[in-house]
């Protein structure tokens, strides 16, 4: 796969996405988000992989959102020299709005999530977050909103009042208040950043990956439901992991004193 403005890698059940555009603090623009869709198609298909980590490179921002200024600069020129792009399907930076999408991501934001960067961190499962870290959906200051769920999955995530707070005025909040919000999960010195992302992975990894993936549908897709509904509900996921060889492997292991070998399967 030929990537320009973002790093894929796989070590062993591991994804590492990194946004690779630090000049503008790691903001996507439309050929970027296009090229983060790919990515991620490739990690849901991949049954090797069971986790990513996003993140941006540098240690400035995780990302700043749109790139506002390539939107300013593409809007002066004539409209027939315009590039034509479509929004990805995956929705902004390939992520948001893919529903479908069960295996874990931790979000390791090492600096500035905003607008759409806030957004994307929104859209993953964990995030653990550098002390000197920014979060904030400023799109209302530009004469916009946070179109990418943003507006849909804060006041999901926090409580509606500070989230209503935040999203009305635009304003900036620091890592220790999304850590009080219940938004952040860990907050650690930027030195310590990378450590305790592995911490999070290693747990994930030490549980059944079916296990994990149906732990998430459920609790994703049972949000929308009534909790009667939610208990009678079929979940795909839920459904390959009582008929998986991991759900015989992980009793057993546990009878015989010893770590599971999982399988995924």
């Amino acid at each position: 796969m030929q990537l320009q403005f973002c790093r894929y890698e796989k070590k062993g059940h591991v994804a590492y996405v990194t946004i690779t555009r630090p000049e503008v603090l790691n903001a996507l623009h439309p050929p970027a988000n296009e090229e983060l869709d790919r990515v991620w198609d490739d990690f849901a298909a991949d049954d090797d992989l069971w986790i990513a980590v996003l993140t941006g490179e540098g240690d400035r921002a995780f990302s700043a959102g749109n790139d506002l200024k390539y939107t300013a600069e593409m809007s002066r020129l004539p409209a027939e020299q315009r590039p034509r792009f479509t929004f990805p399907k995956g929705g902004f930076g390939g992520l948001t709005h893919r529903f479908d999408l069960f295996k874990p991501i931790v979000a390791r934001v090492n600096g500035y999530a905003l607008g759409g960067g806030f957004e994307l961190a929104l859209a993953c499962d964990i995030i653990v977050a550098a002390e000197h870290a920014e979060f904030g959906l400023p799109e209302p200051r530009r004469g916009l909103i946070a179109g990418a769920l943003g507006v849909h999955r804060f006041p999901r995530q926090a409580p509606l009042k500070a989230a209503m707070g935040y999203m009305l005025t635009g304003r900036h909040f620091s890592a220790q208040r999304a850590y009080e919000l219940g938004i952040a999960n860990e907050v650690v010195p930027l030195a310590e950043l990378d450590a305790a992302v592995e911490r999070w992975v290693d747990d994930i990894l030490r549980c059944a990956p079916l296990s994990v993936r149906a732990t998430k549908e459920c609790a994703m897709r049972g949000l929308d439901m009534p909790l009667p509904e939610a208990a009678t509900a079929r979940f795909e996921w839920e459904i390959r992991r009582r008929q998986s060889e991991d759900a015989i492997e992980g009793p057993r292991a546990f009878a015989e004193r010893r770590e599971p070998q999982w399988k995924g399967r």
